[in-house]
């Protein structure tokens, strides 16, 4: 009897550990044998590395990605009474990280091909705040796309808005030949293990090149403290440790090859899947995308994803419910195309354990399933 394919996700976080898996546990050994384990030297060079990858003024290294926005928004000083504007269509944690400064997040519709913030949605969501209570914007690079940076900064600025860029899912991607991250007053970014510069666990970054901010987002992260065990303001526990930061060291060097490798294994399912009923990812001019995701969009998009589970291939749905229809955040507005795109999108696997006939595959049921 013919072994059964091996299954195949839209994410897959032992691939990364896999692939740099003796530089991983050389820098695990490294960290173990020091004996400090939060603050030290590897955190230290990771910031710099980080930072020097992007283009970037500086980093700082926090616990997560929500922390990374929430205590760079704080930074910026945004706080109770403030609104700030995003998009509906990203996971939960954008919004949750606004709501815990205490500012109140304004929803900006999307750009029906990018699924993209839409510059003349924040245009609109920024003239009629007569009161500029927006004080702040938080284009989301969803998928591996960069927003359009130059237009939403642009409109910020005139609005006297503050900048944050929520590059989660944006490791190393550009816009008219700046890397995403290096637009905004801030930068927040997230090191969960499915990312494309993934830990082992949880971890997060702050960057830009606003330095008076950045020193108090690592005073925020640590309680507070200018002076250590003297508080000057309220901060938290959000550190990135030692052992994640040695992890994203030895992961680091290899992002750009990793990211080229994705945009190949994208090309060849648009190759695959063109002319099949479903739209294919639209990368905008004078952009580089670096496919944390590959989606696509129907609206079969349910029966196409069991058909495709009844042959061991699991796709992720990133993200079926707009954030202001979630019970905990739930809001009267509407976004026609925000809701469109929840309920038609669909992530085929996609990351460094991938092999490029594990893509024919997957192409070859998503096509099998359409025609059906």
């Amino acid at each position: 009897m013919a072994d059964s394919p091996r299954r195949l996700y839209s994410a897959d976080p032992k691939a990364g550990y896999l692939a740099a898996k003796v530089e991983i546990e050389a820098a695990i050994a490294r960290v173990l044998e020091s004996g400090t384990y939060i603050h030290g030297r590897e955190l230290a060079a990771f910031e710099t590395e980080f930072a020097a990858f992007l283009g970037a003024g500086g980093c700082a290294g926090v616990a997560n990605g929500t922390d990374a926005i929430e205590l760079a928004l704080r930074a910026l000083g945004i706080g109770p009474g403030d609104r700030v504007a995003t998009v509906a269509n990203t996971v939960t944690a954008t919004v949750a990280a606004i709501v815990a400064t205490g500012a109140e997040p304004v929803y900006v519709e999307i750009e029906s091909d990018t699924m993209l913030m839409s510059p003349a949605a924040l245009a609109e969501a920024l003239r009629a705040d007569g009161a500029r209570r927006i004080r702040a914007v938080v284009p989301v690079h969803l998928y591996g796309q960069a927003c359009d940076m130059p237009a939403i900064v642009e409109l910020a600025r005139a609005h006297g808005a503050k900048v944050l860029e929520d590059c989660a899912q944006a490791h190393g991607a550009t816009v008219a030949g700046r890397v995403a991250g290096t637009w905004g007053d801030l930068a927040s970014f997230s090191f969960y293990p499915t990312k494309n510069l993934g830990a082992l666990g949880d971890g997060g970054a702050v960057v830009g090149g606003d330095a008076t901010a950045l020193e108090r987002v690592r005073r925020l992260r640590q309680y507070g403290w200018r002076t250590r065990y003297v508080s000057d303001e309220h901060g938290r526990n959000s550190r990135l440790d030692e052992l994640q930061a040695a992890i994203l060291r030895a992961r680091l060097p290899r992002l750009a090859a990793e990211n080229a490798s994705r945009g190949q294994l994208a090309a060849r399912y648009a190759a695959l899947l063109a002319g099949a009923p479903l739209q294919l990812p639209v990368v905008a001019p004078g952009r580089t995308h670096v496919w944390h995701q590959f989606v696509v969009r129907t609206p079969r998009r349910d029966a196409l994803r069991a058909t495709l589970e009844e042959q061991g291939i699991f796709c992720g749905v990133l993200y079926p419910v707009p954030v202001y229809r979630q019970p905990g955040y739930a809001a009267e507005v509407g976004r026609p195309q925000t809701e469109r795109a929840c309920a038609e999108v669909l992530s085929l696997p996609l990351h460094p354990g991938i092999a490029p006939a594990d893509v024919e595959r997957v192409a070859a049921a998503v096509r099998s399933a359409l025609h059906a």
